[in-house]
């Protein structure tokens, strides 16, 4: 029979749920569990089953996925998680369901979900809709906080005992020993990796280019100011200061970076350059140089080497036809730093992402006469819209609850919620949207438009949250030059088609960064790069390529994104590598989740 929401004894229904599906893990009935599966439902594993990032489409998936797990991963009993919240009907890409947080064990650690039910329509029973699983904690390598944390340094009152300031200096020397993780990059990916890991007991060094943890940030352009909240960006273990600002500064943020590694103890050598390294297949370590900031290199021989490097530290520079003519000044957007010097000087910012817009905004506050150059059309939201998807933060929940929420949906679900939000932001954004349809700049919303967030994880930017830019266009006070009336650079600025010169004497290039695959190109050489492939971008079963997971190189790991990807995946990365450390997992990407072809770039939402 139909069930309506006020007739369904909800705890009651997630119980007997989770006892059905504890019953046929004990018994390794996977055909009895995948019946409790809607036949379009999705699951979303990482790590608990696995030891991957997985998602399953469809109950046959879920049958398939769990035939291959269960014996090895001995999962359950599955039970509601006393820690969080109670179950409840919520909405979730749509749908309302039953939502309920729920815990269970593997045969090598703790682990979590997220469950939906709803009523199937052939029959009325309550079956899962999604289904989220996820590594929580390796029993008996637990993190080294709370009631676990250590005691601290010998008491300096013994003679000759060693305080905690010797302690950490000789730690962060590394005079006679190699980390067993280096870490390359200091900003947020590096440090809240470093914190994951040193939680964990692991030995692990973060090397940044940098002379200032934090100069990723503190040297960008002198207006930027973070378009995420506050309440969605703490790092591990320490969140920001309550009184700290909706939108953070860029300086802020360095500072507090700066900080956060002198808190978390995190040893780190900065002004230092990795140079060049190589995995030994023979002593299953890497060779890695690096140069120091007195010129002298060092060699290290560290198990793992994590890049956090943000996207890309290498500038993409496209071929432009005449822009070695151009006799004014070219810089890429990652070099601007302020637009005093162009006050009364015409500009031109090729490149309509967040950087673009950004740079243009700030030209013009500094009294240029500037214009953007758009090469494709743009996703633009004001800033209060974009900021929908993280409303869950808003809610009142915890931000463990929160996190354990962001990353539950299965691919299918997490198109079909941004799907609509990116129509609900369009229509809260209606005025603004036919202001800038009244100008030259061209909106790009797509077939099955996704918004922001899928080209974010589809190719790292292609979007604008308007913070001022997009009504300085509207007001005309920005120009909008198309690329495709352009017919070359000349000395003098822009040659258009029709004969008319857009005269400039700065080009400042917004046109994003090559890939981290071609980073990996470019310091540990062509066969690595060539063996793991791309990185970012979604997989077969809709995760990142190569990200926060093993990958097809013994050894190497990627983590990138925003402060809360950051913080969450940082956790997932950390417990792979512990895996390694104890031997539960190799280093290396199993063969069968190699080179698994790409999704589509476009998704149909059903």
């Amino acid at each position: 029979m139909s069930m309506h929401e006020d007739k369904v004894p909800v705890e009651q229904t997630v119980t007997g749920w989770l006892e059905a599906f504890s019953a046929a893990m004990a018994r390794g009935d996977c055909d009895a569990a995948a019946r409790l599966f809607l036949p379009d439902a999705g699951w979303r594993d990482i790590l608990a089953f696995t030891w991957h990032f997985t998602g399953c489409r469809g109950r046959d998936e879920i049958r398939t996925q769990l035939q291959q797990s269960v014996a090895q991963m001995r999962p359950g009993p599955f039970r509601l998680d006393p820690e969080r919240s109670a179950p409840a009907w919520t909405e979730r890409a749509g749908t309302r369901a039953i939502e309920a947080f729920f815990a269970f064990e593997t045969g090598v650690g703790r682990c979590r979900g997220v469950l939906r039910l709803m009523a199937d329509p052939t029959d009325g029973l309550m079956r899962a809709w999604t289904l989220s699983t996820t590594l929580h904690e390796l029993r008996g390598h637990e993190e080294q906080t709370g009631s676990r944390r250590p005691i601290g340094p010998s008491d300096v009152r013994d003679f000759g005992a060693e305080n905690w300031a010797d302690q950490r200096r000789k730690a962060v020397e590394y005079g006679d020993r190699d980390p067993t993780v280096l870490v390359i990059g200091a900003g947020q990916a590096g440090l809240a990796m470093a914190a994951r890991l040193g939680t964990l007991g692991i030995d692990t060094l973060v090397v940044d280019r940098n002379a200032r943890i934090g100069d990723n940030w503190r040297h960008r352009y002198h207006s930027l100011t973070l378009h995420n909240e506050v309440y969605v960006n703490d790092l591990p273990y320490l969140p920001f200061p309550p009184n700290w600002p909706v939108y953070i500064s860029k300086d802020k943020l360095a500072n507090w970076l700066e900080f956060y590694a002198e808190a978390m103890e995190i040893n780190c050598w900065t002004a230092t350059e990795f140079v060049r390294g190589g995995f030994d297949e023979s002593a299953q370590h890497w060779s890695v140089q690096v140069r120091r900031g007195d010129g002298t290199i060092r060699t290290l021989r560290p198990r793992h080497v994590v890049f956090a490097i943000g996207a890309s530290p290498i500038p993409h520079v496209p071929e432009l036809p005449g822009l070695e003519s151009f006799a004014g000044q070219v810089m890429h957007s990652g070099e601007y730093q302020t637009g005093t010097p162009w006050k009364g000087r015409k500009a031109l910012v090729l490149g309509t992402g967040t950087s673009g817009h950004d740079v243009a905004q700030d030209l013009h506050a500094c009294g240029a006469d500037v214009a953007l150059i758009q090469r494709s059309p743009t996703y633009v939201c004001s800033l209060r819209e974009g900021q929908r998807v993280y409303q869950i933060y808003l809610q009142g929940l915890p931000v463990p609850e929160c996190d354990e929420l962001l990353t539950s949906l299965p691919f299918d679900a997490l198109v079909r919620a941004y799907h609509l939000s990116a129509l609900e932001s369009r229509r809260h954004d209606a005025e603004l949207l036919r202001a800038l349809e009244q100008t030259p700049f061209r909106l790009d919303f797509q077939e099955y438009d996704t918004g922001f967030q899928m080209r974010y994880h589809q190719r790292g930017g292609g979007y604008y949250f308007n913070v001022g830019c997009s009504d300085l266009v509207i007001q005309r006070k920005v120009g909008v030059v198309q690329w495709a009336d352009v017919e070359r650079i000349v000395p003098e600025g822009l040659r258009m088609r029709d004969a008319r010169v857009v005269p400039a004497e700065l080009l400042v290039l917004a046109t994003g960064y090559k890939s981290q695959q071609e980073v990996a190109r470019r310091l540990l050489g062509d066969e690595i790069a060539d063996r793991i492939g791309p990185v970012w971008g979604f997989d077969a079963t809709g995760e990142l390529r190569n990200m926060w997971k093993r990958t097809p190189q013994k050894g190497l790991w990627f983590i990138a994104g925003s402060l809360a990807q950051c913080r969450i995946f940082s956790r997932f990365l950390a417990l792979q590598i512990k895996a390694c450390e104890v031997g539960l997992i190799s280093s290396g990407l199993p063969a069968r989740y190699a080179n698994a072809p790409d999704l589509a770039a476009n998704f149909r939402v059903a």
